[in-house]
């Protein structure tokens, strides 16, 4: 998901999860607590072997996690592959270092879980390659560039009998429970639409960090590093979860109205309209061009009442006639969870298949026209050098604006807006239909 300010290495998801109070505290039912605490008699299972390909950038929350899991005897990092060298001291001198992950597979033997916390495009390949070894796979998000890659990886999956996690860390909340809750019991009354809000802030020097910051692709190869897919592709996923849209047949159709401030081929200021296979719509308003950074969130519109979830706070508040309540829930990790579904069958909390309604969503941005560059006349600029960052001047009513009335930014009128355009893609086929200028796209289930 990435940070309010940004990170080296996006593609991951970083998560910032505030400390919760001590009487607030959720209880241990993390892979490491029968480690730590075994019952009389019970036998403690041998560490998970594990692999890490990315040692950078979100590859050192990782690093982290296994730091601690190591201690408790759950897991042995006993490889990691990146092409740079780890930082000195951040990985343990029991494990091996390589450059690539052939390498270290052709090296390591007996693998049972490979964690990848890769660049978007290098997913795929690396994967195919994690799960052709026979161990089970973490993979970060977006799960791939592709549906087809995607594809792909599901029939891999199936095919070999591996489990594959995928780290859409906010699914791991357990306020998604709590709104599954009150939906049910009609707290809110019926819920009307979703909406989901991102609003940050990403300099020049965030466009510069790296060869496939910002592309669609390169030679050939996809990588769809936008707003939606990349640094607030949580957003999208945790509005899909809510809405109970999982699977590929989940969603009904996906409308695109793509642009951007900054001079780069991806999307930074976009519209994602969704429509489940229930009904639902969910609307998804989405910047990287913001006046300053707050944190995204989740908005359930029901006929008595709203739901707002932070997802990155796990900050859950209701406002009803009755009035407003607000509660900080706890998280699950998600690579603890792939652990404990191995050892004990606990319920995967993102499963690959899950991220077909997301990836959905990507193949629609993937496939839509380029975004529509916004005009100057529009745009501002903040600060200096790298350190200057565009702001799409309104933006944050439009946001407002297009959440509220699940619209896109091209049927609000706005000046910098272009008219729409549709296309139709059936998953599985290539049909098309198009009319009028602009960037906006609808893909359908057929």
């Amino acid at each position: 998901m990435g940070t309010p300010f940004g990170n080296a290495a996006e593609s991951q998801s970083p998560e910032r999860t505030p400390a919760r109070p001590a009487d607030t505290a959720a209880p241990d039912t993390s892979a490491s607590s029968e480690h730590r605490n075994p019952a009389p008699g019970q036998r403690i299972r041998p560490a998970a072997r594990v692999a890490l390909v990315g040692v950078h950038g979100f590859g050192m929350h990782h690093l982290g996690i296994l730091e601690r899991l190591q201690e408790a005897g759950v897991v042995e990092l006993v490889a990691v592959a990146d092409p740079q060298p780890p930082a000195p001291g951040s990985v343990p001198a029991t494990a091996a270092v390589f450059s690539g992950l052939t390498e270290l597979l052709v090296a390591t033997e007996c693998l049972d879980v490979i964690i990848v916390a890769t660049p978007i495009q290098t997913h795929a390949p690396l994967g195919l390659s994690a799960l052709a070894s026979g161990a089970d796979l973490y993979l970060e998000k977006p799960p791939v560039a592709s549906l087809a890659d995607f594809n792909r990886l599901c029939e891999a999956a199936e095919a070999i009998g591996r489990r594959v996690q995928i780290g859409f860390q906010s699914l791991g909340s357990h306020a998604l429970k709590a709104i599954d809750e009150l939906l049910a019991g009609g707290t809110i009354g019926t819920l009307q639409g979703i909406s989901a809000t991102g609003r940050w802030v990403r300099d020049r020097a965030y466009y510069k960090r790296s060869r496939w910051a910002g592309k669609r692709s390169i030679d050939g190869v996809d990588i769809v590093d936008g707003v939606a897919t990349n640094p607030l592709a949580h957003a999208v996923a945790t509005a899909l979860r809510i809405a109970g849209a999982r699977t590929v047949a989940d969603v009904a159709s996906v409308e695109t109205d793509l642009y951007r401030a900054n001079e780069i081929e991806s999307d930074d200021t976009s519209v994602i309209r969704i429509r489940t296979a229930a009904g639902t719509p969910v609307t998804c308003a989405l910047t990287l061009c913001a006046t300053e950074s707050v944190e995204p969130y989740v908005t359930l519109q029901g006929s008595l009442g709203t739901a707002v979830f932070h997802y990155t706070e796990d900050r859950l508040s209701i406002s009803t006639a009755a009035g407003r309540t607000e509660e900080v829930f706890g998280r699950n990790d998600l690579a603890e969870n792939l652990l404990a579904h191995r050892n004990d069958g606990a319920e995967l909390i993102s499963p690959l298949p899950d991220s077909g309604a997301f990836m959905l969503v990507l193949e629609a941005i993937r496939t839509a026209p380029l975004p529509s560059p916004i005009g100057g006349a529009h745009i501002r600029w903040e600060g200096e050098g790298d350190s200057a960052h565009a702001v799409v001047v309104g933006i944050e009513e439009a946001l407002e604006r297009a959440t509220h009335e699940h619209a896109t930014f091209s049927e609000l009128g706005l000046r910098w807006a272009g008219s729409m355009r549709q296309v139709s893609i059936g998953p599985g086929s290539a049909q098309r239909e198009s009319a009028g200028p602009g960037s906006a796209q609808r893909l359908t289930a057929s």
